[in-house]
């Protein structure tokens, strides 16, 4: 994983500098912490100039400095995994890989085949310098995050970056739409002073949807989102991007259970492990439930060992430490998608290597106002005598610490099942505390900054939670004994992407309820649509601000296809109780890899189950513009 940067001024009198201050490259380091280095590329006869900037996170083959320049002046930054389409050897770097299959193109339609063709997650600029052209774009579901700003002079300058920080100018940072890959003839614009983007979108390579269809639909989207003055267009040859999975399908059979007013009272005592044992018992559904195993396992298998190990030295040094580091770390809640992962993670892991499962919990609130802290401490040493600080639950009488949530609970519940499913892996159940305190400073500090240019209480929610839970810093159990722990793993595996195609949220039943299956495969093939503007982007920069990568095995174009070929019938039952019947296809593959009470549990949202929810205010909406993510005003800048 990389932090790549793109400057570009179209005018000579106005420098690069102007729009590359020394807070993009603060953030762009943090992702990329292993290599750093930039280029500038000036061409005063076109009185265009670029600056290319990358930073590198190394993951795998050799260390590979960014950007790469060839002998023919092309220059390239990439932040991607390719884990399938173009074959990348165990002791290749994937950048070297793309950049030399990228050489070899003659054409658009070659190099839209290439990237037609890569599988795993990716973002990219490449600057072809035969023909002046700037490409850049990502991939199809924007697992990677890529943001463009633009100045409000029509012949000034444009920026690319994995990260942003908030202008003095006032310009906007947006996320460069997943919709396809972007051109920029960069001569034509120095020439006629005036910024034109071409598109190539995205299409099913089995739609009979006519080109120009396809991209008024993209235009009408991109474009309002545009300054004015920045023209959007189709390229004259029509080629498009094939799309790397198989459209949704939405057949619906009569029997498939087409009665959103089933009234379900009469079942409820149905969640149960035996109930997924019942309808295992079917033949047609056991064998899909295998197909659906086989496709999870080698996603997660990809993304576990699609990794550079080496021997660290360091750690067998320091007493009391394992003889082997982490590499993997999943973000660990004990819900169905983080146990599954962690299952499947630990069938491919070396065994004498620990997995870190990370599990992130904010002080319960009204505890959080009592024990407000006023003598100087470290964050250590006050989480620790918080820890001690434990109230009685009033209705078992069992002693609660002010971070026992939801998650905390059913994450020490998951690790059992964990554990009694592999013994002999070392399990790090890292228990991450966060108080109101450090939440706020923090936030203050760098998670806006990562959250922009989204700014709702629920990225609010959901990016501060994910960033402690990343950065992996808490307490382990030694011996029965809590000790200070920071995970050193480089990847991060994370369950989204389970709920949006599984319906697994309580949206789904709503619609179901009111509009039955033919509604609820709208809604999800619209979840799928929209992930990279609501999540992923986020979410990546989020945890690659800690050196570290995140990785979607439920994202992995082969599992999505897989799921977008079943009707939704087969996927989930929503005429079922929770804990049941959303993600039925999940819980029955759960249960087949020896997962027990973790397989009922229904859906909670990170935001209720970390307790981050309603932690500094009652009265808000998710949707509802969040106050605290107010980045500095100009004046202050």
């Amino acid at each position: 994983m990389c932090g790549i940067c793109c400057v570009v001024t179209l005018c000579s009198q106005h420098a690069i500098h102007d729009f590359f201050n020394e807070d993009i490259l603060c953030r762009l380091r943090r992702r990329g912490p292993d290599s750093s280095q930039q280029l500038i590329k000036t061409l005063s006869d076109l009185s265009y100039e670029c600056l290319f900037s990358g930073h590198v996170l190394h993951l795998r083959g050799l260390v590979t400095p960014q950007p790469l320049e060839d002998a023919n002046n092309n220059i390239f930054l990439w932040n991607g995994e390719i884990f399938n389409g173009v074959h990348v050897g165990d002791l290749e770097n994937d950048t070297e890989v793309v950049f030399h299959h990228l050489a070899l193109c003659n054409s658009e339609a070659d190099f839209l085949s290439l990237f037609s063709s890569l599988r795993g997650p990716w973002s990219f600029i490449f600057y072809q310098a035969s023909r002046h052209s700037l490409w850049f774009g990502r991939d199809y579901f924007g697992r990677r995050s890529l943001l463009w700003q633009f100045s409000n002079e029509v012949d000034s300058a444009f920026c690319l970056a994995s990260v942003s920080v908030y202008s003095k100018s006032g310009n906007q940072w947006q996320e460069v739409p997943a919709s396809g890959i972007f051109k920029i003839d960069l001569k034509a614009c120095a020439t006629t002073r005036s910024l034109s983007l071409t598109l190539f979108p995205w299409k099913y390579s089995c739609t009979e949807k006519a080109v120009e269809e396809i991209f008024s639909n993209v235009l009408d989207q991109i474009s309002k989102d545009l300054p004015n003055h920045i023209r959007l267009v189709m390229s004259e040859s029509k080629l498009c991007l094939r799309a790397p999975v198989i459209p949704l399908n939405k057949t619906i059979s009569e029997a498939s259970g087409e009665c959103p007013g089933t009234n379900i009272s009469n079942i409820i005592h149905m969640v149960s492990v035996e109930t997924l044992q019942g309808f295992l018992a079917e033949e047609h559904k056991k064998k899909l439930v295998h197909q659906f195993m086989d496709v999870l396992n080698e996603a997660v298998k990809r993304r576990v060992l699609s990794l550079f190990r080496d021997e660290d030295q360091k750690t067998r040094e320091v007493p009391g430490t394992p003889n082997r580091k982490a590499h993997v770390a999943v973000l660990f809640s004990g819900g169905i998608d983080s146990m599954v992962i962690a299952a499947l993670a630990d069938k491919h892991v070396p065994l004498e290597e620990p997995i870190d499962l990370l599990n992130v919990a904010f002080m319960i609130k009204e505890q959080a106002k009592q024990k407000g802290t006023t003598k100087k401490c470290t964050n250590q040493e006050v989480q620790l005598d918080l820890l001690r600080c434990q109230d009685l639950d009033a209705k078992t009488g069992a002693h609660l610490s002010c971070f026992d949530v939801p998650d905390r609970i059913t994450g020490r519940a998951g690790l059992k099942e964990l554990e009694a499913i592999n013994p002999s892996r070392t399990w790090n159940f890292v228990e991450i505390n966060v108080t109101l305190e450090e939440l706020k400073k923090m936030r203050q500090q760098c998670i806006n900054h990562l959250i922009y240019p989204l700014d709702t209480v629920l990225d609010d929610s959901i990016g501060c939670a994910i960033w402690f839970a990343s950065r992996g810093e808490g307490f382990i159990s030694n011996q029965g004994e809590l000790k200070p722990y920071k995970s050193p793993a480089k990847v991060v595996l994370t369950g989204i992407g389970a709920d949006e195609q599984l319906a697994g949220y309580s949206r789904h039943r709503v619609c179901f309820k009111k509009y039955g299956l033919e509604g609820l495969n709208k809604e999800l093939e619209m979840e799928l649509d929209r992930i990279s503007s609501r999540n992923l982007g986020r979410d990546d920069r989020i945890i690659g601000d800690h050196g570290k990568e995140a990785r979607f095995p439920f994202l992995d174009e082969d599992v999505v296809s897989f799921l977008n070929s079943l009707p939704i019938s087969e996927k989930a039952d929503l005429t079922l109780p929770r804990g049941i019947g959303e993600k039925l296809i999940l819980r029955l593959a759960a249960k087949e890899f020896g997962l027990t009470a973790s397989t009922i549990l229904p859906k909670r949202a990170v935001q209720f189950g970390s307790r981050i929810a309603k932690l500094e205010s009652n009265n808000e909406k998710a949707s509802d513009a969040c106050s605290r993510l107010k980045l500095f005003s100009v004046d202050k800048l």
